[in-house]
């Protein structure tokens, strides 16, 4: 029906009828996609989450005399500098050096300190040589005063993305926010029917050298992002998990900072939070119906974050719709929801790019290559040296009690079995709970006679096919001596214990292997 050099001449003529991929929703509802495809020449989208794989490239200039940098830090977060002398490459999710502050501020602070003009401390190292004589440098630096800053992004604009629960009894932190306990709570990362990727679905429009919005300034599509794939299910043409991904390039010093943001996942590390809009060129009736999907056809499945490994459970499916309402149904209990992506600022974004073509401002692209839409899938990485899993730990039989049992009893299965701690369990084998020498020493002191009374009813856990580096750090965190070993259903196989795992480390480290 159209080309992009049509609709580009409509926009400097100032005839171009531009809308909001929301807005288009409503259009193809109400006209169907053929008409829709008729009126409306560009649909802009929005997003403003967290992505994680980002960065920045920067250029300090050379200094006098002259520094090859081989160590480089900014406010304290290093920057890759294995590129050039004065080059070097920040990455978002980079911690900082200094302990107290940590995962609080890194690389995606930074980059945000510096878009909105505030001065940063570059501290370089190096190990000198002829042409590059100094050895150090401290000092400040802006995007006023360095020569290039270009944030470029490997992965961002994931086409769908998991929602995430946590079905274990503790709480956990992860790059999906803190996820409570117990089905607690639910979040999600995805602008719905405003993302750019969910609205061109088979990539038509969308490929390398694709002009954007980014952060408030024009960007570009450098290509596929890493991970980009294009195999799984799809529900109504858009994938139900994640799929494919954009790398992206833009001019930092004409960012605008209401469109980027420095933050922190709690007890997880640094992310970027990076605004981005593409513009979907209406050329046909599909890219418009595709344009047109709304919230409630958007199909998206919640994982189990409670399970560390490469491929989660699938607890279920739901829409954005449902997540958007603030709570979805889980096993017949009503949870809430939350996003960690800003709904309002994708919005935001979709008009402030609406507003920029209508003025004439920003000129559609013709992609000078197509993203791939089909055989692309992501591998795992292999791992050469296994994992020593929990199960195949050497372990003393497993001695259990019952709720119902007299503490004495309970001390002196402790005593003759020379061990410090015994799982609850009922008739079937199902753990209930837990009990410690120490809990039994302060039931002594206390006069309390009743195991029932003293038992730790919610316990931490190890399952047997989890990797006992998983569990060590499990007992780290939570500076326990031991935890049980459950299977599938939670009946217990066994105690694995920090004296158990130290062992194991020794026979390691006497091998010269590693867990």
């Amino acid at each position: 029906m159209k080309t992009i050099e049509e609709i580009n001449q409509k926009i400097r003529d100032g005839d171009a009828v531009v809308v909001t991929a929301a807005e288009m929703t409503r259009i193809v509802a109400e006209n169907g996609p053929k008409d829709a495809a008729d009126e409306v020449d560009v649909v802009t989208t929005g997003t403003f989450g967290a992505m994680c794989s980002s960065g920045a490239f920067l250029n300090f200039g050379h200094s006098d005399p002259p520094i090859k940098m081989t160590r480089t830090y900014l406010n304290g977060v290093e920057a890759y500098s294995g590129l050039a002398a004065v080059d070097a490459y920040l990455g978002a999710t980079q911690p900082n050096r200094d302990p107290e502050l940590g995962l609080d501020y890194g690389g995606a602070h930074v980059i945000e300190d510096l878009i909105r003009g505030r001065e940063v401390e570059l501290v370089a190292e190096a190990y000198g040589t002829d042409c590059y004589p100094l050895k150090n440098v401290e000092t400040l630096i802006s995007l006023d005063t360095i020569n290039q800053a270009v944030m470029v992004n490997p992965r961002n604009c994931y086409q769908n993305y998991a929602v995430a629960v946590n079905s274990t009894p503790e709480t956990l932190h992860t790059y999906m926010g803190t996820l409570l306990p117990n089905y607690g709570n639910v979040t999600y990362s995805s602008a719905g029917e405003l993302s750019p990727l969910i609205n061109d679905p088979y990539f038509q429009t969308i490929g390398t050298g694709t002009r954007i919005f980014l952060c408030g300034a024009q960007g570009y599509v450098v290509g596929e992002g890493t991970q980009h794939s294009t195999v799984g299910d799809r529900r109504n043409g858009v994938p139900v998990s994640a799929s494919g991904t954009l790398m992206l390039k833009g001019n930092m010093k004409e960012m605008d900072p209401e469109y980027v943001r420095g933050a922190t996942m709690p007890r997880y590390g640094p992310t970027l939070y990076v605004g981005a809009g593409i513009p979907i060129p209406v050329l046909n009736e599909d890219i418009a119906a595709a344009t047109g999907i709304s919230d409630e056809d958007i199909v998206c499945r919640v994982i189990d974050y409670g399970v560390p490994r490469r491929s989660r459970p699938v607890v279920m499916e739901t829409n954005y719709r449902e997540l958007k309402t603030g709570k979805i149904e889980i096993n017949g209990v009503e949870v809430p929801t939350s996003p960690l992506s800003s709904i309002r600022k994708a919005n935001e974004i979709a008009e402030e790019l609406k507003s920029w073509i209508e003025r004439g401002e920003f000129l559609l692209t013709e992609p000078v290559e197509n993203i791939p839409s089909r055989g692309c899938s992501t591998k795992p990485l292999e791992i050469r040296k296994p994992s020593i899993m929990v199960r195949e730990l050497e372990s003393k039989p497993v001695i259990i009690t019952h709720e119902d049992d007299r503490l004495k009893d309970v001390a002196r299965k402790m005593v003759e079995n020379n061990i410090n701690h015994i799982p609850v369990v009922d008739s079937e084998g199902i753990l209930k709970g837990i009990v410690t020498s120490w809990d039994i020493a302060d039931a002594v002191a206390r006069g309390k006679t009743r195991l029932r009374d003293v038992m730790t009813r919610k316990v931490i856990v190890a399952g047997e096919n989890e990797p006992v580096d998983v569990v060590a750090r499990r007992i780290d965190k939570y500076n326990i001596s031991g935890l049980p070993i459950v299977d599938e259903e939670n009946r217990v196989k066994g105690i694995v214990t920090a004296e158990d795992i130290s062992r194991l480390i020794g026979k390691i480290e006497n091998r010269g292997e590693s867990i």
